[in-house]
């Protein structure tokens, strides 16, 4: 069987991490978002807000760890593995914001293919900030508008994940990707 890594994408308070730990109570190889980690780290260091006081700094780290999250992926045992957001996030934010980047961003992009992608749409009722999370719902929702351009950008079909129970959440990606595996298996 051929190795499935699908990430799951969307502006933030969407419900990704709540998904993936879904994901995970069923056993499913997940690989959780990392932008919390790098914020955390930085805030260590004495940097407030790295995202807002260095962006490109900020997503430089971002787009290392998410590339040995990739990497890691593909060295995992299991044929299936979860990620909380892909190497194309990084684009996005910084599309968002107006800033550039290095041409390897986009080349890292091209080299690191997903199986699927899934996005959440942007939920006002379940939208919270906090400490790390400084977007208010409207800046959630251009976030939102910004990953949809850009994964399209690279080729991804994204499926929409419907808003509703966590447990419907999870059972759509699943039975989605369920129906491609099978639909793989039938043709080996």
């Amino acid at each position: 069987m051929q190795k499935e890594i699908i990430v799951i994408i969307g502006g933030p308070g969407t419900g990704k991490t709540t998904i993936i730990e879904g994901l995970m109570e069923r056993g499913y190889c997940c690989y959780p978002e990392i932008s919390r980690e790098v914020t955390m780290e930085a805030k260590k260091q004495g940097i407030e807000q790295l995202f807002l006081e260095n962006p490109l700094l900020f997503s430089e780290l971002l787009l290392e760890g998410r590339k040995k999250q990739f990497q890691n992926a593909c060295k995992e045992p299991e044929n299936i593995v979860f990620l909380d957001r892909g190497i194309p996030d990084v684009l996005a934010y910084m599309h968002y914001i107006g800033d550039s980047y290095p041409s390897h961003f986009d080349q890292c992009c091209k080299e690191h293919k997903y199986s699927k992608i899934f996005i959440l749409p942007p939920w006002e009722e379940i939208y919270v900030s906090d400490d790390e999370r400084y977007e208010n719902y409207e800046q959630a929702k251009l976030i939102y508008a910004h990953l949809t351009e850009t994964y399209q950008k690279y080729g991804y079909d994204l499926i929409e994940v419907p808003k509703g129970t966590l447990q419907d959440r999870v059972s759509f990606i699943l039975e989605n990707v369920n129906q491609s595996v099978s639909v793989v298996n039938k043709h080996q």
